[in-house]
């Protein structure tokens, strides 16, 4: 039975002094991306009648805050913030930053996202929320977001070692990693040697992944399988990289 996602993304109500508030726009993604937040898992039927699991990514959050051209910067680019922050959790160099935007308050997440040099930049005002016309059905993305964390964790979990034996007199090395270095030569234990630690809560990029369906009335998208990270949590969008590569390699032959 599919479940029903109910997404907790507040929505930004912060004051921006521009003539493009909340207008939606088209985005030229390009090379650069898009902040999505994890709403949760839930199932679709596909065509055939199997039963898909997806993850919906809600991408209403994004809103411009600076608008890089390359007459002026250099180059084309645009500065997305996303969940908004009261003003007195807002550090000052932020506040000033944002007040130069005419937002009144912050936003927890701000990154600039650089676009082609053909881009049109006109269409793009302070204030205008990206949609999701970046992105069809059936289109493959790259997701980059912070994986959960496990705290310390030994080598079994963490690396999926296989221990030592459980039986046949042992008894306090079930779960241990065995040899980890020679013996007078080198002398020493390597560097980047596999052992326990800190598990997860790094940066994870999950690569090709297919856009099941875009729901572009609700500002969200569905996609193949899960995504790195808890509910709630940031995803970082883009086109899929290698598809665009191999594109360019396969024009340069």
């Amino acid at each position: 039975m599919s479940e029903n996602i109910e997404t907790t993304t507040p929505e930004n109500t912060n004051s921006v002094a521009a003539s493009g508030k909340g207008q939606s726009v088209k985005f030229d993604l390009g090379r650069g991306g898009l902040f999505g937040v994890k709403a949760g898992m839930t199932q679709v039927y596909t065509s055939d009648g199997s039963l898909l699991a997806v993850t919906v990514i809600d991408l209403r959050a994004n809103v411009i805050t600076q608008v890089k051209t390359k007459a002026k910067e250099g180059y084309n680019a645009l500065q997305v913030s996303l969940l908004e922050r009261k003003a007195k959790s807002t550090t000052k160099p932020e506040l000033g930053h944002f007040k130069k935007a005419g937002v009144t308050g912050g936003f927890y997440y701000t990154k600039e996202f650089r676009l082609p040099a053909t881009s049109k930049m006109d269409g793009f005002a302070i204030g205008n929320e990206l949609n999701t016309e970046f992105v069809k059905e059936g289109d493959l993305v790259d997701l980059i977001a912070v994986s959960k964390g496990k705290g310390f964790q030994g080598g079994v979990k963490r690396y999926h070692m296989a221990g030592s034996a459980a039986s046949h007199g042992n008894s306090v090395t079930t779960r241990s990693l065995g040899s980890i270095g020679n013996r007078a030569d080198p002398a020493k234990c390597f560097k980047n040697k596999k052992m326990p630690g800190q598990m997860g809560n790094v940066q994870v990029t999950v690569q090709n992944v297919m856009v099941v369906k875009v729901d572009a009335e609700n500002g969200m998208i569905l996609v193949n399988g899960s995504v790195p990270g808890s509910k709630s949590g940031i995803v970082a969008i883009r086109k899929a990289i290698k598809p665009m590569i191999r594109a360019a390699n396969k024009a340069r032959k």
